[in-house]
């Protein structure tokens, strides 16, 4: 008998060895691919992205999956990529034609129009010798509020410019507030040097366009039908910085450099696969399983956000979700593998416990900078998997040879476990948390809202608002949008922080906000 139970457990160690060297092998296949140069740093909306997305979808397919995207396995989406100035931009003097951005640009708070009339001419250096000098002084918020001054004094085009050796402002396609009614140009000193010489120019001829620069990005959506009636989703984001044209890499150099994202976030897609092919032959049959490749999730979330609002299957019936984002960085001497979640489910504590592969780090939110959010938003249970930060993220050198394999292998195999334990469990209760907060040490106080960063509106919509702090006391709800705190407007998100920065623990004042089409206003204190 002893001898029989000892074969068998050399046996089942055997087998058990097999299966983890067949994932860590599938794992350096699809991340080798997904992280190589030929693919540019998958940016959403690109030609890498699109390699990317075939490949993922080509796995799924080989694995048994069936396509459950609006178009085959795929789900396109709009990302709004800023502004820019349109073909039909054009300055013209004494029939010679100027060039964008080498003569001039069109600033993005101009508006679209035609014009021959006499400019109103005026110099930046005052303003720009600010700037240089204070650097809490808001450049760009300065020239805007100087052109909407010389418009309310009758001016019906401006023609801005500085001096050599000042700064100068740059086209600023983030741009997202109100726009003028005239038209507003820079100028290269050179050529505004023409138009302060009376008599030279004769009927200047400008075009102003301004325009959203739109791509599109895609999901990539595989699924195994068990024919029950929950579905766990599995997701994890494939889209990573391209050459950091974001402005979201942390590389300190100059020039163009390609972003393999091999952590973030080819380890967590290549887990997917993996995960999709090990369930796909599963004996754990009770639940439906729904693959999510998600892009656009370096932009915010947009993949993810943009799934929940327009669902494959029905939201009502998805039982949980996990999310794997950048897991491929296991520290074999602390093995800390950090999963957050942990508080959306009061089925949570009985499966996720450190054993010897793992130290395990709990992290109770339900929300965060990774696609789960999109999900706890929607009253699921979620897990986030995530093997920490280090020196190479958001930079060049996260790449393919850094990977621990062994360790993404024994964290793939881990949720694959989890989600056999609970294969006989009933569909799992939700439970909300605690939300993190933006983090930032320019201001002491929250408002208490996870602001929608895929929002391309005038101000900032409220995705979430947090039981306890100041918006939800006030009755703010998801979906209104701020467009002023106290005495500032609220554009966008960069002004929504500045105008949190003049305020102190104590303070009161007052918000106001459209719900629906209905502008409305409350006081609060922070």
């Amino acid at each position: 008998m002893r001898i029989f139970i000892y074969t068998l457990f050399i046996f089942l160690s055997q087998v058990a060895g097999a299966q983890q060297s067949t994932i860590e092998s599938s794992l350096k296949k699809h991340i080798s691919f997904l992280a190589d140069d030929k693919l540019e740093g998958r940016r959403a909306g690109t030609g890498g992205e699109r390699k990317a997305m075939e490949y993922i979808a080509q796995q799924f397919k080989n694995n048994g999956l069936q396509p459950k995207g609006t178009n085959s396995f795929y789900q396109a989406f709009e990302i709004r990529d800023g502004k820019a100035m349109g073909s039909k931009t054009k300055l013209e003097i004494n029939g010679r034609k100027l060039k964008q951005d080498e003569d001039f640009f069109v600033f993005p708070f101009s508006a679209d129009a035609i014009s021959t009339a006499v400019p109103v001419l005026v110099s930046l250096d005052s303003l720009s010798a600010e700037a240089e000098s204070n650097p809490h002084f808001d450049f760009n918020d300065a020239i805007f509020k100087k052109a909407e001054e010389l418009q309310s004094e009758g001016a019906k085009a401006i023609y801005f410019t500085t001096s050599a050796g000042k700064q100068a402002p740059q086209f600023n396609k983030k741009f997202n507030g109100s726009r003028l009614h005239i038209p507003v140009i820079y100028l290269h000193k050179e050529i505004f040097d023409i138009f302060e010489n009376p008599g030279v120019v004769k009927s200047p001829l400008l075009q102003t366009q301004i325009i959203d620069q739109i791509r599109t990005g895609h999901n990539v959506i595989g699924y195994i039908d068990n024919n029950a009636a929950n579905t766990i989703v599995l997701g994890a984001h494939f889209d990573h910085l391209g050459y950091g044209e974001d402005g979201n890499s942390t590389w300190p150099g100059e020039g163009k450099q390609i972003h393999n994202g091999a952590d973030d976030n080819a380890s967590g897609t290549a887990a997917l696969i993996e995960l999709s092919r090990l369930l796909k032959t599963s004996k754990a049959k009770n639940n439906n399983y729904l693959c999510i490749a998600f892009s656009g999730e370096e932009l915010g979330l947009f993949g993810s956000k943009y799934f929940v609002e327009n669902p494959t299957i029905n939201l009502a019936n998805i039982n949980y979700m996990i999310n794997m984002d950048m897991v491929g960085r296991l520290n074999d001497s602390s093995k800390t593998l950090t999963v957050g979640g942990f508080g959306t489910s009061p089925a949570w504590p009985r499966v996720i416990k450190s054993n010897k592969d793992f130290n395990i780090k709990i992290d109770s939110s339900g929300s965060g900078p990774s696609d789960h959010t999109s999900f706890y938003r929607k009253d699921i249970p979620v897990l986030f998997y995530f093997t920490g930060l280090h020196a190479d993220y958001h930079k060049p050198s996260d790449d393919f040879d850094k990977i621990n394999y062994k360790g993404t292998a024994l964290i793939t195999q881990n949720i694959y476990n989890l989600i056999q334990q609970l294969n006989n469990s009933p569909k799992l209760a939700f439970t909300k948390t605690k939300e993190q907060q933006i983090v930032n040490t320019s201001f002491k106080v929250t408002l208490g809202i996870m602001p929608d960063y895929t929002y391309s509106g005038v101000g900032v919509r409220a995705d979430g608002v947090t039981e306890g702090r100041p918006a939800a006391k006030a009755g703010l709800q998801g979906g209104d949008i701020i467009i002023k705190i106290g005495e500032f407007d609220i554009p966008d998100i960069n002004a929504y922080m500045k105008a949190l920065g003049q305020f102190k623990k104590g303070d009161s004042t007052t918000v106001t906000f459209k719900r629906v089409a209905e502008e409305k206003e409350v006081s609060l204190t922070f």
